[in-house]
């Protein structure tokens, strides 16, 4: 059994995907954290759609952040987020590939991690449209590796990340 925090953590995870109905995939994997309890959620930004990231030919993402609580420790947390991922139908190929869902954590409180498995903060989150547009909807004042979320995506733009219009 994984070990739990005396107290809830505040963690933000992304959300996204571009396989099938990414939409729902999005909603899906929120409804499966909270009933699964790995994190009850506290605050859910609106969709974006946002173009692929890293060079692979495919289909516009749907992206969301969530701010929530949890008492898993980083790893067990990781692992519990693998197994929503799989079973919501997640395969794991190419880099940066297409997927039904993918759920990162941005943060998890105050933390810094550095693991083969897990990097904390996200070592990405301060440099991608796609995640600090959202996050900073629901998370402005957050203050991720010393900087604030709003600032951050300010500095960055939108790179042409817009709200999900259905269609």
């Amino acid at each position: 059994m994984p070990s739990t925090p005396p107290d809830p953590v505040e963690v933000g995870i992304g959300l996204g995907g571009n396989v099938g109905d990414p939409v729902r995939s999005i909603h899906a994997a929120i409804e499966a954290l909270e009933r699964r309890g790995v994190i009850a959620i506290r605050a859910l930004s609106s969709l974006y759609r946002t173009a692929p990231w890293g060079g692979v030919a495919q289909a516009d993402y749907a992206n969301a952040c969530a701010i929530g609580v949890t008492r898993l420790e980083p790893l067990a947390l990781l692992d519990a987020i693998k197994t929503i991922e799989r079973d919501l139908g997640r395969v794991e190929t190419v880099r940066w590939g297409p997927r039904v869902i993918d759920i990162d954590i941005l943060f998890y409180g105050d933390a810094s991690l550095e693991d083969a498995r897990l990097t904390l903060p996200h070592k990405e989150v301060l440099r991608r449209a796609f995640v600090l547009t959202p996050l900073a909807e629901i998370a402005p004042e957050r203050v991720i590796a010393g900087v604030r979320v709003l600032d951050a995506a300010r500095l960055l733009g939108d790179e042409g990340v817009t709200k999900w219009e259905a269609g």
